[in-house]
């Protein structure tokens, strides 16, 4: 056995193969986006006021940013800066609200992928290949379950963890809590729109900036014999806290900061710097401190977008 380039996480045996499989529908995941979509286009337009908006678009901005982007992707799956464990429970859990997956479920999920994208081939699953429709349901509704797939190992840091244990447990449930804040604070409309339609619209815009980051957009980079390439949506910068600059995550997948160029906005980075004004972050990671890769070329003229201003990065 060997560890597989890019995840520490994902051991691949002799034979172990990203592209043979079946793709078979995930009844609980299936229902539980389905379920939450239904609610929020039936009793939506019923309960819709000033205030519910406003608490959906506060609910989406915190759990996507703080949990999402910075606490899930950037803080336990990447490792890309240190922080108290009482921060990184806090922003994990809002991550879990989101409403993808549990922590350990997201892991999974994400260095899976990574793996079978990085290597020479991979499942159509894997890269978004499919058309917009063929794709979403694949995403939203299904799983792949490869014939021969590499182990997933993860690290004892989490793999104890009795808090990642228990939400990962029950992380459908841990909408509850909040549905009673929010109903006790402004009735149904405050639940509808600040768990159903804050569900439905993020788990469903998760997949489709992943589903449009692997399929066209700006790059400044290619990574050499890698089956997925990234693609930078610009439209999403804002909106995805910074996690639609994929190209740039691509070539620096251990980099807290996203958006490396004048006009990319990250607000996820943003949120780690302030952190580190507070104390709070530290040993963090950006394109410059990490080691070279081979296999990655920076294009000399970036594809998709207006070329960029003169950068300090260097080719890793």
């Amino acid at each position: 056995m060997q560890l597989v380039a890019g995840s520490e996480r994902v051991v691949g045996q002799d034979g172990c193969d990203p592209v043979t499989g079946r793709v078979r529908w995930a009844p609980v995941k299936s229902l539980w986006i389905g379920g939450m979509t239904a609610a929020a286009l039936l009793l939506g337009p019923l309960t819709c006021s000033w205030s519910a908006l406003a608490i959906f678009l506060a609910g989406c901005g915190v759990t996507l940013c703080f949990g999402h982007s910075v606490g899930m992707h950037r803080r336990l799956i990447h490792g890309s800066f240190a922080c108290p464990l009482w921060l990184e429970h806090l922003c994990v859990y809002l991550g879990v609200l989101v409403g993808v997956a549990g922590p350990i479920g997201m892991i999974c999920i994400h260095d899976m992928r990574d793996w079978a994208q990085r290597q020479p081939r991979c499942h159509d699953y894997f890269c978004h290949r499919r058309a917009l429709l063929h794709d979403a349901w694949w995403q939203l509704h299904c799983e792949l379950v490869l014939d021969r797939p590499p182990q997933f190992r993860l690290e004892p840091r989490v793999a104890s963890d009795r808090f990642y244990a228990v939400v990962e447990r029950s992380w459908m449930w841990q909408q509850l809590p909040l549905a009673l804040l929010l109903f006790a604070g402004g009735g149904l409309g405050w639940v509808v729109w600040g768990i159903c339609a804050r569900v439905a619209v993020c788990v469903t815009g998760h997949w489709l900036v992943g589903h449009y980051a692997h399929r066209e957009g700006g790059q400044s980079w290619i990574v050499e014999g890698a089956a997925a390439q990234g693609y930078d949506v610009a439209i999403a910068g804002l909106i995805s806290m910074g996690e639609s600059w994929h190209n740039n995550h691509h070539a620096f997948p251990g980099s807290a900061k996203l958006g490396l160029f004048p006009g990319q906005i990250d607000l996820g980075w943003r949120l780690i710097q302030l952190f580190e004004l507070c104390g709070l972050a530290s040993a963090i990671v950006t394109p410059e401190s990490l080691p070279p890769r081979p296999a990655l070329r920076r294009l000399p003229r970036p594809r998709g977008t207006r070329p960029a201003r003169a950068s300090r990065l260097a080719v890793h």
